[in-house]
């Protein structure tokens, strides 16, 4: 079948990377893509938002099936779009409307979901932008730290932990009044700090069935030992050492049952990824947030330990067929370390030449990369993404930095210490 991931990271690069495997794949393309997929898939200089040119694309190329990578279509609605249409609503799409994206696009309603279903989360307050002397008085009964995070996409860098009461006011006032993240944060959400480790579970469901994917554990912050402003995410480790099957059999009961449950108890029809981030406090899961899409770096280690035949599950899932539908893992580790571009998630510079790619043993994934004169240059903050896989985890993770140690341009950027807090655990 004619296939069409929509995206340009690592993330759909590891998505063209797996579906290329599948025999069911006959021709497969990226929108727009980067320069790491060029080998596995035709790329198409279409943007993510631009409904209508995705619609007349697939019509021309005879897509079948679509895979949406990132959150803002899905939170545009682009399968209401394809939906809509009779020339197009036969395409098979993977991607939950604009209802289900909601779980996504707007923190305060994916938190009133966890409240009305009864899913364990942190307790927590939402104040619009006229709102601001409210929320400062509000955050006076709290204990430091204090959770802050924006209601809507902040290309994941939107929450900001508070080490004081005062600090926390002073944030939220350049989240409501002064837009520190944009329309994202016209309202706020105030939180209580869970104290606990973080981790993330992935399920692929079709709005009644469900298949749990690996989990993984990423590494947002800038600095080694998680210092430093949030980003995007520079590394992850799947398997995730303290998530045993006592642990996950909790997540499954607690949290994914009674999330696809909910979803179908309100009428939102969802035929996609949930992504579930999670903190485990003593033995017990709370959701943090929900995403609509797999995550990115996850996707990357998640990818490379599924056994499956993965177009098969993309198509029962879009089909609605996902009840027979069962997964096969492979039990190594897998490790991913994310190179940026110096000055990142902060200013920083395109255009540099990457050196060293033909000397990789891990599997690279690209983010931030196109083709300019033969040479593959930066084009974005988290440029590559490298995972190393292993019978153990400090396998995986030499397996990685040694190919991280063999790349390099000007002024790249990345943590020394992914995996290293879970060797021990």
């Amino acid at each position: 079948m004619n296939i069409l991931v929509i995206g340009n990271g690592g993330r759909e690069h590891a998505f063209a990377w797996k579906i290329k495997q599948s025999p069911l794949c006959t021709a497969l393309y990226l929108a727009p893509g980067n320069a790491g997929a060029t080998p596995l898939a035709h790329t198409v200089a279409i943007p993510v938002d631009d409904f209508e040119k995705l619609g007349a694309f697939c019509k021309d190329n005879k897509i079948e099936l679509i895979l949406v990578g990132p959150e803002v279509p899905l939170v545009m609605g682009i399968r209401d779009y394809f939906e809509s249409r009779s020339d197009l609503r036969h395409v098979l799409l993977v991607g939950p409307g604009k209802a289900g994206a909601q779980l996504e696009g707007s923190k305060d309603f994916s938190k009133q979901f966890m409240q009305r279903h009864n899913i364990p989360t942190a307790k927590a307050k939402t104040f619009h932008s006229l709102q601001t002397k409210e929320a400062q008085q509000y955050l006076e009964g709290f204990q430091p730290p204090i959770v802050l995070k924006a209601d809507g996409l902040a290309a994941g860098k939107g929450v900001v932990i508070a080490s004081s009461v005062e600090e926390a006011k002073s944030e939220i006032q350049k989240m409501l009044e002064e837009r520190k993240f944009g329309e994202a944060s016209a309202k706020v959400l105030v939180e209580e700090f869970l104290d606990g480790i973080e981790l993330s579970v992935f399920v692929l469901t079709d709005g009644n069935n469900y298949v749990i994917l690996p989990e993984a554990k990423d590494y947002k912050r800038i600095g080694d030992h998680d210092t430093g402003p949030n980003t995007g995410g520079m590394g992850s480790v799947s398997p995730v050492p303290f998530a045993d099957e006592s642990f996950l059999e909790k997540v499954e009961e607690k949290i994914i049952k009674p999330t696809v449950e909910g979803l179908r108890k309100e009428g939102i029809a969802y035929r996609g990824f949930i992504f579930v981030g999670l903190m485990k406090v003593k033995d017990d899961p709370y959701v943090i947030e929900y995403n609509a899409r797999m995550g990115d770096p996850e996707t990357q280690s998640v990818m490379t330990r599924i056994k499956s035949d993965f177009v098969e599950l993309l198509v029962s899932c879009a089909k609605g067929e996902l009840k027979n539908q069962s997964l096969e893992t492979d039990p190594s580790y897998a490790v991913t370390v994310v190179m940026a571009a110096g000055g990142y998630p902060e200013k920083y510079d395109k255009g540099k030449i990457i050196f060293g790619l033909e000397n990789a043993t891990a599997q690279v994934f690209h983010a931030g990369t196109k083709n300019a004169s033969g040479k593959i240059i930066t084009d974005g903050g988290r440029v590559l993404a490298v995972t190393g896989k292993g019978k153990n985890l400090e396998e995986a993770i030499l397996c990685s930095y040694n190919t991280v140690d063999k790349i390099h341009w000007e002024n790249s950027y990345y943590r020394k210490d992914i995996g290293q807090d879970l060797l021990n655990s």
